[in-house]
């Protein structure tokens, strides 16, 4: 049997769907357990202080998530940059073309406190633990964020995070350079302490194995039907969903975490809520999510959910309880 079919059986295994089944959606869905049941069990890569790291302010990572859920996507993440290398090697040997192969980008979007960056950071860290990827990079759209006076001229400062206030150009010039196989390209690097770019600072993306792109609304389609979009350039999606009067409840508890801790600092862009009583500090953030996180996630977010490869569903507890994938 050849590599290529070794690859789809591998992913065909894994991608089987359980009993009962909805054939008419392009997904296929699994509780934790039958996921947790698709990959070979091997010991815990993180140690707690490796997960305490990755893990953002309010979310609810521990040991059990990484083995039953990230644990089989990392597994299944591998399938997928195993199978791009391998057909990239099949269509270089057909036009016989000495291209080397260029990086697999991954597009993680989701509302403002699901957790897309704890998913982004501990899939960093599995996949950079496999000896085929041990370079993966790992960018968020926040650096891609228009400055901070730029939007306040623009009077785009209360619908930061809307599509309207990244400079998209910048951040599909960077992931187009990325995929072109383009040596060392820099991205903007943002401060959650000043609220805005760090001024001449960036980070450079030399040529990694996978290269995976965290942001809101990364998985949106082209602007008009000529364009190209982000979107365009992964080669594979991922969706972390919950329901929005759950991801409100998290902003709101996330806030008031953040409130007596990064806003006590006199740097803060946010200091001035520091001294906030506790329920003045809920009502400011009621007031920030329904009338710009929530719009946002309504509008802009939540219909580029069907676009994903894969979508990971959480529950109230900010637990993973459902992963629906594409089928193949």
């Amino acid at each position: 049997m050849g590599c290529h079919r070794l690859f789809r059986t591998s992913l065909v295994s894994m991608a089987r769907p359980p009993g009962g089944s909805d054939n008419s959606s392009p997904f296929v869905e699994y509780d934790r357990e039958t996921w947790a049941d698709l990959a070979p069990k091997a010991p815990l890569p993180l140690s707690e202080d490796d997960i305490a790291r990755v893990r953002s302010v309010g979310d609810m990572l521990d040991a059990s998530e990484v083995v039953e859920v990230y644990q089989p996507l990392a597994r299944l993440l591998s399938l997928y940059v195993e199978g791009a290398r391998h057909l990239h090697s099949l269509t270089r040997e057909f036009l016989g073309d000495d291209v080397s192969h260029t990086p697999f980008v991954i597009g993680v979007a989701g509302s403002v406190a699901v957790g897309k960056s704890t998913t982004s950071r501990v899939l960093q860290e599995l996949l950079s633990r496999n000896p085929d990827t041990p370079r993966v990079a790992l960018v968020a759209t926040d650096g891609f964020l228009l400055p901070l006076a730029e939007l306040q001229n623009q009077g785009l400062l209360e619908r930061k995070g809307f599509p309207e206030s990244y400079d998209t150009r910048a951040l599909l010039r960077f992931v187009s350079q990325i995929k072109s196989g383009v040596g060392s390209v820099s991205a903007p690097v943002y401060s959650h302490l000043s609220y805005d770019r760090v001024e001449g600072e960036t980070i450079d993306i030399d040529q990694p194995d996978i290269l995976i792109i965290e942001g809101l609304n990364v998985l949106a389609p082209p602007a008009t039907s000529s364009a190209l979009a982000v979107s365009d350039l992964f080669d594979f999606g991922i969706f972390v969903d919950a329901r929005t009067p759950d991801i409100a409840r998290w902003y709101e508890d996330r806030f008031l975490q953040l409130q007596q801790g990064a806003f006590q600092n006199p740097e803060s862009y946010f200091h001035r809520y520091a001294m906030l009583e506790e329920s003045e500090a809920r009502a400011e953030a009621q007031r920030i999510w329904s009338s710009i996180n929530e719009p946002n996630l309504v509008d802009n977010i939540l219909p580029t959910r069907p676009r994903a490869s894969l979508i990971l569903q959480k529950e109230a507890d900010h637990r993973i309880r459902k992963i629906l994938l594409r089928r193949i």
